[in-house]
């Protein structure tokens, strides 16, 4: 059998993003600074540079990574109607929203309806996944859970990804048994090779040792390696660095790009690599991970010299001086980081 999600229409598509951007301005009143995804003028890296500063500057020793299990093709359609209406009284609009969520999918030829999950392909989607957590996760953190704690708490989510931030780990694991009761009661499920309780902070180092460990475990949050460390002064700071996976997979997409423009002229090439590139830093190029970028454009450096000399016999007598004479005529962009440590903390939510 075969199955096929049903992409909207390009009309679709239209309604759909003038949909999203008159509920965008309804619920950007109603959405919590805990919540950065797919709202204006936030980011992954605003994200980012609050989990540092709250961790970094505040009494945080643990910390709760999640990972929702397929949570985009989790989403109970009867809550989501229920969610919205709390706020659109509109019928003919609720009644969109019903049709886009029960467009259904392709299998052998034939339409079958799609009982869960946010429409594929549209850019309601990303609103709709918002509502559903703010409902669901931030007000029950905000409103119910935090004054049931003993010390401070803080999430930060980025639509479904998410980490909770900790004072005392006895609140930490109350929070965690509570949590997989609350997703549970709306069709949602915590992965559990994914979530995880870490001991992190400016204190995890020291008991580490004790638990018979050379370091404080890492987290993982939006593509980097988070991890506890010291600056010069010997004061403790959050590091940061790509993630393996992540790396990993950057690494192929350049080889598969290279092999693509294998015979494009040379200008065209950088033009295309340094497209990659640019895009790669700004995203990656926060405090700290600068040693992970350098590593890219090594690779880089491995991959173009070798495809170039690929191309033809006369190729394989490109030596490195002649190399090196080409990328000074058309240079390939150096790493660079976008977002040092003062840049981090400007743009924290706190």
């Amino acid at each position: 059998m075969q199955f096929e999600a049903i992409v909207p229409t390009v009309a679709d598509r239209a309604l759909q993003r003038s949909t999203a951007e008159v509920l965008s301005a309804i619920y950007e009143q109603d959405f919590l600074p805990c919540s950065f995804g797919g709202r204006p003028k936030l980011s992954a890296h605003h994200a980012l540079a609050t989990v540092n500063e709250v961790i970094a500057g505040g009494k945080m020793g643990w910390v709760l990574e999640a990972d929702l299990k397929n949570f985009f093709g989790s989403l109970n359609h009867d809550w989501v109607l229920r969610f919205v209406a709390h706020r659109v009284g509109d019928p003919r609009l609720i009644s969109l929203i019903r049709r886009w969520l029960k467009a259904g999918v392709l299998e052998d030829g034939k339409v079958h309806p799609n009982e869960e999950g946010t429409p594929q392909g549209g850019s309601i989607s990303v609103l709709l996944s918002n509502l559903y957590l703010h409902y669901v996760l931030d007000l029950w953190f905000e409103r119910v859970v935090k004054s049931r704690l003993r010390g401070e708490a803080r999430l930060v989510r980025y639509i479904d990804d998410f980490v909770i931030c900790f004072q005392y780990r006895s609140d930490a694991i109350r929070v965690q048994d509570a949590l997989r009761l609350r997703l549970g009661k709306f069709g949602l499920t915590l992965e559990p090779t994914k979530t995880k309780l870490v001991e992190f902070g400016r204190f995890a180092q020291r008991h580490a040792g004790k638990r018979g460990r050379k370091r404080p475990e890492t987290i993982y949050f939006l593509g980097l390696t988070l991890y506890c460390t010291r600056n010069l002064k010997g004061n403790f700071k959050v590091g940061m660095r790509t993630e393996k996976s992540r790396l990993r997979r950057s690494l192929l997409s350049l080889q598969e790009l290279m092999r693509r423009i294998r015979h494009h002229p040379i200008s065209d090439q950088v033009g295309e690599i340094n497209a990659f590139l640019r895009g790669h830093y700004a995203y990656y190029g926060v405090a700290g991970n600068l040693r992970c970028l350098v590593k890219v454009y090594r690779a880089v450096e491995r991959y173009w010299r070798r495809m170039l000399r690929s191309r033809s016999w006369a190729g394989r007598r490109l030596t490195w001086e002649k190399y090196n004479r080409i990328k000074a005529r058309t240079p390939l962009l150096t790493p660079k980081l976008r977002l040092p440590y003062a840049g981090l903390q400007a743009l924290a939510v706190l």
